[in-house]
């Protein structure tokens, strides 16, 4: 794993505070991380399953528990957020087929037994936990032998503008870190799931004035709550001068904002309840000849 950074460490109890604050407001601001999602979920395309159980982990407002109830009418799916609020919404969504199960829960401390699920979709939640080995370990508990974990999350390049010009001002951390994709593919090895596989790319959205930025990140609940945050308010003239760094990014009359994504998917084994022997099972039945899964030797 990365180096730890003690200033970077998330004061949860503050993210599910700021993600409270933010369920009216979310989905307003959310086309990006509804867009990830879009591309997630079509990647379901390349998989031949049918679960009957799925986990959306990090719901938010419920928009992609809709959409896998539309791709899988007959299974049962459960909404899991961290922050009440969030669920709400999900259960006052319009257009169900049926309403999903709803859970207020951490994703480090699932409250579920074990082998629960056949499927974990999980959009831009990973991020939020700081240490993702013990999630991927969670999950593959929960995750029944040859169930389907497929997830995003962001990489380190994730507002790197945005890092840079708070830097050129204090020395306090504006922005959390996001862990890199290799490291992730490492705690998949270590919690030994079968199969794992990661790819990224790059987005970038654009705006007029970084206020706007600012101003969408605060309706997300993206908000800065890392250890080695300043603990008062911004003033004008620190906000003045971050402005002023993030102009020289400035290209084409916009401001970029730049976010790495990163897309990953490993199968529970199945063999996952045998003694430890170093050797998993594949689930290759349940897979079509398509680029989601690399070719063997």
């Amino acid at each position: 794993m990365a180096e730890d950074n003690a200033g970077y460490q998330l004061d949860k109890c503050q993210a599910r505070l700021a993600f409270e604050r933010a369920a009216d407001t979310y989905d307003e601001v959310a086309s990006l991380q509804q867009e990830i999602g879009q591309r997630l979920i079509g990647r379901l395309d390349l998989i031949r399953m049918q679960p009957t159980r799925i986990l959306d982990l990090g719901a938010g407002t419920g928009f992609f528990s809709k959409a896998l109830m539309q791709h899988y009418r007959k299974a049962h799916v459960v909404a899991l957020d961290l922050a009440l609020a969030m669920l709400h919404h999900t259960r006052r969504r319009g257009g169900w087929l049926r309403k999903p199960g709803c859970v207020c829960a951490d994703a480090e401390r699932l409250p579920f037994a074990d082998d629960s699920f056949d499927f974990v979709f999980s959009n831009l939640m990973l991020q939020w936990c700081m240490d993702p080995e013990l999630v991927f370990a969670e999950l593959r508990r929960v995750l029944a032998p040859g169930g389907l974990l497929l997830f995003t999350t962001f990489g380190p390049d994730t507002l790197m503008e945005l890092r840079a010009s708070w830097e050129a001002v204090d020395g306090y951390t504006h922005v959390n870190r996001f862990i890199d994709m290799h490291d992730i593919g490492d705690a998949l090895m270590h919690t030994r799931w079968a199969e794992p596989v990661m790819d990224a790319e790059r987005i970038t959205v654009t705006y007029r004035e970084l206020r706007t930025l600012m101003r969408d990140l605060k309706q997300l609940g993206a908000h800065n709550v890392t250890a080695a945050r300043p603990r008062g308010l911004t003033g004008r003239q620190r906000l003045r001068q971050v402005t002023e760094a993030y102009e020289r990014f400035r290209r084409d009359g916009v401001l970029p904002a730049s976010y790495e994504v990163v897309y990953g998917h490993a199968w529970s084994p199945v063999n996952k309840h045998a003694a430890a022997t170093g050797a998993v099972e594949v689930p290759l039945p349940g897979l079509q000849p398509r680029p989601l899964v690399p070719p063997r030797d």
